[in-house]
């Protein structure tokens, strides 16, 4: 085990404040909002990720879609093969600035049930997403 050292800041100095891009990972797969659940499912088993970023045909961000959500969609008695993702996305259309702070994203853990904010342009582009401790 490694002894880390923190060194207090010296008077007058404002810690750095680091934002979503600085700290955001990659987005993981993006898809089309037309995309069918299952087609959908195969793209999340093959890209081993439990998420995928939803776009408009646009190419601009309009949700995420988790692989429960996908399963649960499947497993309805309303499921025909004509369900695309823009039928089922969730509650998962929050995303945040790319200039936005650390300190103005965690207050977001309390509402994300996913644990990630996606990181979207001004153009709408998806660039990212920010991991939220829980």
């Amino acid at each position: 085990m490694t002894l880390v050292q923190t060194q207090p800041h010296p008077a007058g100095v404002t810690p750095v404040r680091r934002t979503a891009v600085e700290v955001m990972e990659a987005a993981g797969p993006q898809v089309c909002d037309d995309m069918s659940v299952e087609v959908a499912l195969a793209v999340m088993t093959a890209a081993r990720t439990g998420r995928l970023v939803v776009c408009d045909q646009d190419d601009l961000y309009t949700g995420l879609v988790t692989q429960n959500e996908l399963t649960a969609a499947r497993d309805s008695s309303a499921y025909t093969d004509r369900v695309r993702l823009r039928d089922i996305l969730g509650e998962h259309g929050s995303f945040t600035s790319p200039v936005t702070t650390m300190a103005e994203v965690e207050p977001a853990k309390r509402y994300l049930r996913i644990g990630v904010l996606p990181v979207v342009d001004v153009q709408g582009g998806a660039l990212g997403v920010v991991t939220i401790s829980r």
